[in-house]
């Protein structure tokens, strides 16, 4: 982008938010506003008793979080989030009801007015299965036994969250077959899908700017949304590839036959616009 840009990155509890926000930084060369959820004094109550404890956690979440976002200033360099700040209205439905909920919500509203919005959401998603091991893998003392039930739950609502969400352009990266701690290329494909996005992204707000597009200004933006398309393709197969499984396997026969018609189409739109 022309400008620094504020980048948050969503997902469930596991699928790996703050490592790549980490593994990021260095590449943008910018600065971090990570989530300080440790200091929550409720939390390893909470997960043993979720009812109990829910609404002493979610209003500490609320306000930590919303003091944290106040900080929130882009001067000379990218800023990258390991969430947003909708994220804990998401828990507050999925764990609140009744006058609980409520009471939240009119909390809620007359902070959420003063937040800055990101410019990009990449929403990190993957199966209950992979959450799971992740969570085990890097083994927090109040995470230990975690139910599954509940991370379902948790991964359900991030899916009605992100199908309805349209206040900022948003990248979903399926992560059950990457691995970008281990594997640079598959870090190296989800660096790429941020450039592109972020590229787009502001490529459509100056034409949403401009007014009306023209004809050949539509035809552009086509294009550029099929290329990304075709990078999405293109790291899918590269990253199940290296995975070496059957799933993969199948994973990459799909990104291979979607690789080949959005280079088709992409290769049909140049063509009209070369005339």
């Amino acid at each position: 982008m022309g400008r620094p840009f504020y980048l948050a990155i969503e997902g469930v509890i596991g699928v790996g938010k703050t490592t790549l926000a980490r593994l990021l930084q260095p590449r943008f060369q910018a600065d971090l506003l990570l989530e300080v959820f440790e200091e929550n004094p409720f939390l390893s109550d909470f997960y043993a008793d979720r009812e109990r404890y829910a609404f002493q956690t979610q209003i500490f979440f609320l306000l930590s979080r919303y003091r944290q976002q106040q900080r929130v200033r882009l001067n000379d360099r990218p800023l990258i989030a390991d969430y947003t700040f909708a994220k804990d209205r998401l828990f507050a439905h999925l764990n609140l009801k009744g006058d609980e909920l409520r009471m939240y919500e009119r909390v809620h509203q007359a902070l959420a007015e003063k937040i800055t919005l990101p410019d990009l959401i990449v929403y990190l998603r993957a199966s209950l299965e992979t959450l799971m091991a992740r969570i085990a893998m890097r083994d927090r003392p109040y995470e230990r036994g975690m139910d599954p039930a509940y991370i379902e739950s948790v991964r359900q609502a991030y899916e009605r969250h992100f199908a309805q969400y349209d206040e900022v352009p948003v990248l979903v990266i399926e992560t059950d077959e990457l691995d970008f701690v281990r594997r640079p290329q598959d870090l190296d494909y989800v660096e790429g899908l941020i450039r592109a996005t972020l590229s787009a992204a502001e490529v459509r707000a100056r034409i949403e700017a401009a007014g009306e597009p023209s004809a050949e200004t539509q035809q552009r933006w086509e294009a550029i949304e099929e290329f990304l398309t075709l990078t999405k393709a293109v790291g899918a197969l590269g990253a199940a590839l290296s995975a070496n499984s059957q799933e993969a396997t199948e994973t990459a026969l799909r990104a291979l036959d979607t690789s080949a018609e959005s280079l088709h189409r992409l290769r049909q739109l140049l063509e009209v616009q070369g005339g």
